[in-house]
């Protein structure tokens, strides 16, 4: 099953369904980005607006992008804020923004289904503000060499959805090849886990 498949069909239970990553995920995004506030966010890769809602927030405007329409749905239900508005886009291709439009770009569990990291940095480093940020977290590559992979349940069947593993430095050279500067780098765990490798990583750049 491709990724847009795959999340078409996890669309109805994905926020019911026990999921770690998921979770911890929204916490690692709660902390980085704080109780800041800023004015125009970019999401990539909203699905059911499990952050979106988080993000309406501390944001005078966001725009939500996700090539899921079931998953985008889900999120239209959740989040009625008025200042967030919902786009189907294809974030391997050129996204639809204006250069220099945003403060924040955002992207949460997204970029272990995208091979080519530099095109994220690149079109990141085009539609962000001088001075603007950019928030990634993702599945901690160390899990994905043990075989941890985005997965659910899907009648009888365990559905596990196409993904690539980025190193860190994978992460670290491409915002430099595209003029980003890190800020912080942090690892997540849940308590009982303290003693495995981290369950997620979380980036924050500036450009």
């Amino acid at each position: 099953m491709d990724v847009q498949s795959a999340y078409t069909a996890w669309a109805a239970t994905y926020d019911s369904m026990e999921n770690p990553t998921r979770d911890l995920d929204g916490v690692a995004t709660r902390e980085m980005l704080g109780e800041r506030r800023y004015g125009e966010i970019l999401e990539l890769g909203c699905g059911t607006g499990k952050n979106t809602v988080y993000l309406a927030e501390i944001g005078e405007r966001v725009q939500a992008l996700d090539f899921t329409e079931a998953m985008m749905a889900r999120a239209r239900e959740k989040v009625s804020a008025a200042n967030v508005t919902f786009a189907a886009a294809d974030i391997t291709q050129a996204w639809p923004c204006a250069d220099g439009a945003f403060d924040l770009v955002v992207t949460n569990l997204v970029l272990e289904h995208i091979e080519d990291l530099g095109h994220i940095f690149a079109e990141a480093a085009r539609c962000l503000k001088p001075g603007g940020w950019l928030f990634i977290s993702e599945l901690h590559p160390f899990r994905q060499y043990g075989g941890l992979q985005a997965n659910f349940e899907f009648g009888e069947e365990t559905v596990t959805i196409p993904a690539f593993v980025h190193a860190i430095s994978d992460f670290l050279d491409a915002g430099r090849e595209h003029g980003f500067a890190l800020l912080r780098l942090a690892e997540w765990w849940h308590q009982p886990d303290r003693n495995k490798a981290p369950l997620v990583v979380s980036f924050l750049f500036e450009k």
